[in-house]
């Protein structure tokens, strides 16, 4: 279940908990930006046993970003076939989703930082969510936290 938390120091953040398993989460925090063309943000993968944090990744005004197409899953609460997939440019946070009966959304959030680079890791967790209201108030979090710092 999508959370916005604040901190103690007021940082904007959003932890996504898996309604299966509340020990399974995605968690956006340490938003920053240097101009007015991107925003800088940490993603951390939590699951038994594994932790996975990328500090800087990057989301560009001129891409498509996370919130359009998280909104376009809640949209489509009733349902589709497949797998649909959104990544970053620089390909280190890549998000693909599936729906599965009873009206859930499976969120399957993907780290790989330096994807080009030898030796690079990945790490993946799933949140499953209800397809209407939790994917619905998921989308708005993540944008309200995406466009803070581009006011």
């Amino acid at each position: 279940m999508p959370s916005p938390n604040d901190d103690a120091d007021d940082k904007p953040s959003v932890t996504i908990r898996c309604q299966d398993n509340a020990s399974v989460g995605v968690a956006f925090s340490d938003r920053f930006s240097f101009d007015s063309d991107s925003v800088h943000y940490a993603v951390e993968l939590r699951a038994p046993g594994l932790t996975a944090r990328v500090n800087e990744v990057v989301a560009w005004v001129w891409d498509s970003d996370l919130a359009p197409f998280l909104e376009e899953l809640a949209a489509d609460y009733r349902g589709w076939d497949g797998e649909r997939n959104w990544q970053t440019n620089d390909r280190d946070l890549a998000v693909s989703a599936v729906f599965r009966s009873g009206g859930h959304i499976g969120l399957t959030w993907t780290l790989r930082p330096w994807p080009k680079a030898a030796g690079g890791w990945s790490a993946s967790v799933t949140t499953w969510l209800e397809a209407g209201e939790q994917m619905a108030s998921l989308a708005t979090d993540i944008r309200h936290f995406l466009a803070e710092e581009r006011r």
